[in-house]
C-alpha cells in the first residue's frame, strides 16, 4: 500500500512539474537509480536547467507533519494516529551527494526539494525547500544562471547514457538499502566510513558506539 501511495505521489509531482515548467528551460527525468560506492539510491524526480539541477524528493502524506530539520524521524498525524518516517532531508543529503560524483558536478550547482503532495499541514517550523504545493513556482524562484550550456549537454547526455546503460530495478534498489543500513563499515547516509567512539557524557557515557567519520557534517550513529 505505501509503496502504491508513493507511486502515485511520484506521477503527481512528475505531471505539476510537467504543467508548470517549460521544456525549453527544463528538461526532466523521473524514477532514476544511481550507484555509488555504498549501494544506490532512487531519485523521484531530476530537473537540468542552467539554474542548477533539482532533486525533488516526493511524499504522498495526509494529515499534519511535524518535524525538523536536524531531527531523524519525523512524524504523520492523521486521524489520531502517528506514524513515523524517515527526515527525507537525510534522504536528499546523500542523493545530492552521489548524483555530484556521479555526474562530476559541483554539490552548489544542486537543489535539493521534498514535495508533499498529499492534504497535508505542517505543524512545525520547516525549511524552506521543504514544501506542500507550487513546486513549478519554487523551482523557478532560481533564476541566476550558473551552469553553461555546455554543462548541460554533457550532464543530460551521461543521464541517457546511463539509462540506456543500466538496467538497475526498484528491487535492485531495495536490496541495496537492506545491505547499506545493516553495515557496521560504511556510514548509509553519507558513504563515509564508520569509526568506534565513546560517549563522553550524557545517560551513555562510557559506552562504545559506531559514528560517521564525516562528523559533524555527517551525524549518523548506531549500536557497536
Amino acid at each position: 500500500m505505501n509503496l502504491f501511495r508513493g507511486w502515485i505521489g511520484e506521477k503527481k509531482a512528475a505531471f505539476y512539474l510537467w504543467l508548470s515548467l517549460s521544456n525549453k528551460s527544463y528538461h526532466r527525468f523521473h524514477n532514476i537509480i544511481f550507484p555509488s560506492k555504498n549501494g544506490t539510491t532512487q531519485i523521484d524526480h531530476l530537473i537540468i536547467s542552467v539554474f542548477g539541477l533539482f532533486i525533488v524528493e516526493t511524499k504522498n502524506k495526509k494529515g499534519w507533519i511535524f518535524g525538523s530539520e536536524k531531527e531523524p524521524i519525523w512524524t504523520q498525524s492523521i486521524y489520531g494516529k502517528n506514524y513515523s518516517f524517515q527526515n527525507p532531508l537525510r534522504q536528499a543529503f546523500r542523493q545530492k551527494k552521489i548524483l555530484s560524483e556521479f555526474l562530476n558536478i559541483d554539490e552548489s550547482s544542486i537543489h535539493t526539494v521534498i514535495y508533499f503532495v498529499g492534504d497535508c499541514k505542517f505543524k512545525t517550523s520547516l525549511p524552506d525547500n521543504v514544501i506542500n504545493s507550487g513546486v513549478g513556482r519554487f523551482i523557478k524562484r532560481f533564476r541566476s544562471q550558473i551552469l553553461s550550456t555546455e554543462d548541460i549537454n554533457r550532464v543530460i547526455k551521461a543521464v541517457n547514457r546511463h539509462l540506456d546503460e543500466f538496467s538497475l530495478s526498484n528491487r535492485d534498489h531495495i536490496k541495496s538499502l537492506r545491505k547499506r543500513h545493516s553495515s557496521n563499515t560504511i556510514c548509509p547516509r553519507c558513504g563515509s566510513n564508520l569509526i568506534e567512539r565513546t560517549a563522553n557524557n550524557g545517560y551513555n557515557a562510557g559506552m562504545k558506539f559506531l559514528g560517521c567519520e564525516n562528523y559533524p557534517k555527517c551525524k549518523f550513529t548506531k549500536n557497536a
